[in-house]
């Protein structure tokens, strides 16, 4: 069949498109520069130190690894504490997020340090995206009906904490992370990013496949949108302490340290 002009421009120009949602697929799926240096962000509920397991793991392995304390105050203030040490970092860094932390790794992610995003059960938004509105559109984890304010200050209970977010841990190593959980502010909560990192740098995702704190189809969407490289780990919203080894060979590979 022969092709007029204008059929030939609509060719060219559905090609073109075509070419770019593929490119930005490639992006995140490409393979990641070699990297010496690891940055961590937490999310709710946590401070920098639930990070330990895996850092000593990545320290053995001859690793420069470095966890934020977040402030848990807004989303500005929290993506500002992880951008001043992502400045500090000589080199290539893969950026870890957990949970809430994601938003963190999507908006920080594309400082010119980072050469790789790591996802461990995050949250993954799209630049400008509501994520309490994507959330919805799944069914509600448990953890969420623990959350308890005080004022504008929220935490989560210990009934929620120990069965919700810490399931696959010893009761007794969960009740120690529960006395030194940091609260967050409301206001946190309210921040959207104005990046997707994980659109132009290559990205890996941790479902935890028994979690109820984030529905595990939502890190499933979520993982598949951004064309991560994807594990899935029997394993609580803590995966990162539950099963730290399987958490530290991933974040190994986005350093282009495994084959």
């Amino acid at each position: 069949m022969m092709m007029n002009r204008r059929t030939f421009s609509a060719a060219l120009v559905a090609g073109a498109a075509a070419t770019l949602v593929s490119s930005r697929s490639m992006a995140a799926a490409s393979v990641p520069a070699k990297a010496r240096n690891v940055v961590f962000a937490h999310g709710l509920f946590a401070d920098g130190s639930c990070w330990s397991e895996v850092i000593a793991r990545l320290q053995k392995a001859g690793v420069n690894a470095t966890s934020v304390q977040n402030p848990l105050t807004t989303l500005p203030e929290a993506v500002a504490s992880v951008q001043r040490v992502l400045a500090q970092q000589d080199g290539p860094t893969v950026l870890v997020g957990h949970s809430f932390a994601g938003m963190i790794v999507s908006e920080a992610g594309v400082h010119p340090n980072v050469s790789a995003l790591v996802y461990i059960a995050a949250r993954a938004p799209d630049a400008g995206e509501d994520y309490a509105a994507l959330a919805k559109t799944f069914p509600t984890p448990p953890a969420t009906a623990g959350i308890v304010f005080d004022g504008d200050e929220g935490r989560l209970s210990e009934t929620a904490f120990l069965h919700d977010f810490a399931g696959d841990l010893p009761e007794a190593k969960a009740k120690v992370l529960y006395a030194v959980q940091e609260p967050f502010q409301k206001a946190l909560l309210t921040g959207k990013t104005t990046q997707a990192a994980w659109r132009s740098k290559p990205s890996f995702y941790a479902v935890s496949t028994e979690d109820r704190t984030i529905n595990p189809d939502l890190e499933r969407f979520m993982a598949k949108r951004m064309g991560a490289k994807t594990i899935e780990v029997k394993a609580s919203h803590l995966s990162l302490i539950s099963h730290p080894d399987k958490i530290t060979q991933l974040i190994l590979e986005a350093a282009g340290q495994r084959p």
